[in-house]
C-alpha cells in the first residue's frame, strides 16, 4: 500500500564511508606511530619510506584483479572479505620488530585494501542513478578524508595512553565489525534487498545509464587499451594520489621537524588539511550533481572541476612551502588539499561515467595507475627531504600537479569507453 520510495541506497553510501574511513584510519596509524617506531626500532626515514611504499605497490598491483573480481563475485562477498583481511594485518603490524617483518605485513595489508574503491564503485553503478553518483562518491571519499581528520588525533590520544602498538590492535578490531555489518545489511543489487521497495528499485534502474544483465562479461580490454581516455583517467589519479600520499605518509613528521609543532599540536594541525579535503570533495559532489540534473555536459563539469582543483592545489602547495608562520602553513595546506578533494571526487565519479557496467574494472585500472605512481611519493619525498629539505619537497610536489591538469584534458567523462557495451 505504501507507494513512497524508500531511500535505502544511502545506507550503502554510509557503509562506503565507513569502509573507506577504516581503510585510511589503518593507513595513517603508521604515520602517527612513525616517530616512536624510529626511536624504538632504530629505523631511518628511508626505512619508513620503504615500508609505506611497499604498501602502495602491493595495493596498486591488486587493483585491476580486484575490480574485475568485484564485478564477477559481487561486492557483498568481496568487500567484507577485504576489510577482514586488512584488519587482521593491521593488528599484526604491532608485533613487527624488523624491517623485513614490516615490509611483509604491510605488503599483505596493501593487498587486502585493494578491492575497497573498485568494489564500492561497482556497487554504486548498481545502486545509484547517474544524477546521484557525485553525492554517493562524496560519501565514499568523505570516509577516506575523515580517516586522517579523526584518525590522527585519535591515534595520538591512544598512543599517549597505551603506547603505539595499541593503535594497530584497536583499529584492527573495529574493522572486523564493520565488515560483518556490511555483509549482513547490504546486497549486490537493490532488487535483492528486503529494505528496498519497488519504487526505489525502479528509480535506480531508470537512472543507471546502462542495462544491467546477470550474464558474466569479461571487460573489453583490447578496446580499453586503445583508448586515450583509459590512459588519461589513470594518469590523472596518479598525480592526485602522489600529492595526497606525500601528506598521508609524512605530514606528522613534517609538522614536527620543519614547523616545530609539539606532539599535541600536531594531532590537531595534521587533521585540518584532511578536513579541507572533506569539504572540497563534498562541495564538488553536491554542485556537480545539480549541474548534471540541469543538463550541463558531464565532460564539461568533470573536466572543469578537476582542472581548477589541481591548479589551485598547486598554488596552495607553493604558498605552503614559502610560509613563515607555522599556522599559516597549515591554512595554506588545508586550502590546497580542499581543492585536491574536489579533483578526487571528480575522478571517482568519472569512473562510473566512463565504465557503466564495467565501473569496477575502470575503477581498478584507475586506482592501479594512481597507486603505482603514488607509491613513489613516500620514498621520493624522503630522499628530497634528506638532500634538499622539507620546503623543496613541498615545492616538488606542487610541480607534479601540472601533469594532472594536462591529463584531464583527455579524460572526457561524458563519452563512455565502450559504446556497444554501455548504450542499449
Amino acid at each position: 500500500m505504501d507507494n513512497k520510495k524508500t531511500n535505502y541506497r544511502w545506507i550503502l553510501a554510509v557503509f562506503a564511508m565507513l569502509l573507506t574511513f577504516m581503510s585510511y584510519m589503518d593507513r595513517v596509524n603508521l604515520s602517527v606511530a612513525t616517530p616512536a617506531i624510529i626511536q624504538e626500532l632504530n629505523f631511518t626515514k628511508t626505512d619508513i619510506g620503504f615500508i609505506q611504499t611497499i604498501f602502495f605497490l602491493c595495493y596498486a598491483l591488486m587493483q585491476i584483479p580486484a575490480g574485475t573480481i568485484s564485478e564477477w563475485l559481487g561486492h557483498r562477498k568481496v568487500l567484507p572479505f577485504a576489510i577482514s583481511w586488512w584488519s587482521i594485518f593491521t593488528a599484526l603490524s604491532a608485533g613487527c620488530t624488523t624491517l623485513w617483518q614490516w615490509l611483509i605485513v604491510r605488503g599483505l595489508f596493501g593487498l587486502g585494501e585493494a578491492p575497497i574503491f573498485p568494489g564500492i564503485n561497482s556497487a554504486f553503478s548498481n545502486w545509484f542513478p547517474k544524477q546521484e553518483r557525485g553525492k554517493a562518491v562524496g560519501f565514499m571519499l568523505m570516509g577516506s578524508h575523515s580517516g586522517p581528520v579523526i584518525g590522527l588525533p585519535l591515534s595520538v590520544f591512544i598512543m599517549a595512553l597505551f603506547g603505539w602498538k595499541s593503535i594497530f590492535y584497536i583499529f584492527g578490531a573495529i574493522g572486523l565489525l564493520v565488515g560483518l555489518g556490511y555483509y549482513v545489511l547490504i546486497r549486490n543489487d537493490p532488487r535483492e534487498s528486503p529494505f528496498v521497495n519497488d519504487e526505489e528499485a525502479r528509480y535506480i534502474e531508470e537512472g543507471r545509464g546502462f542495462e544491467k544483465s546477470n550474464k558474466k562479461e569479461m571487460p573489453p580490454w583490447k578496446d580499453f587499451f586503445k583508448s586515450v581516455q583509459f590512459w588519461a583517467i589513470g594518469a590523472q589519479l596518479g598525480v592526485a594520489n602522489y600529492i595526497s600520499y606525500v601528506f598521508v605518509t609524512w605530514l606528522p613528521t613534517y609538522l614536527i621537524e620543519a614547523r616545530n609543532f609539539s606532539i599535541k599540536e600536531m594531532g590537531f594541525a595534521a587533521a585540518l588539511p584532511s578536513l579541507g579535503m572533506i569539504l572540497g570533495n563534498w562541495a564538488c559532489g553536491i554542485i556537480s550533481d545539480k549541474l548534471v540534473k540541469k543538463g550541463v555536459s558531464r565532460s564539461k563539469i568533470r573536466t572543469s572541476f578537476a582542472t581548477v582543483g589541481l591548479l589551485f592545489c598547486c598554488i596552495g602547495l607553493y604558498f605552503t612551502a614559502i610560509a613563515i608562520d607555522k599556522w599559516t602553513t597549515v591554512i595554506w595546506l588545508t586550502l590546497a588539499l580542499a581543492f585536491l578533494g574536489a579533483t578526487m571526487n571528480t575522478a571517482w565519479t568519472s569512473c562510473t561515467d566512463l565504465g557503466g557496467k564495467f565501473s569496477g574494472t575502470i575503477s581498478g585500472w584507475m586506482n592501479f595507475c594512481g597507486n603505482f605512481i603514488g607509491a613513489a611519493a613516500p620514498t621520493v619525498t624522503a630522499w628530497v627531504v634528506i638532500q634538499y629539505g622539507w620546503n623543496s619537497a613541498i615545492l616538488a610536489t606542487s610541480v607534479v600537479g601540472i601533469l594532472g591538469i594536462v591529463a584531464w584534458q583527455f579524460v572526457k567523462p561524458g563519452v563512455p569507453l565502450h559504446h556497444a557495451k554501455f548504450e542499449k
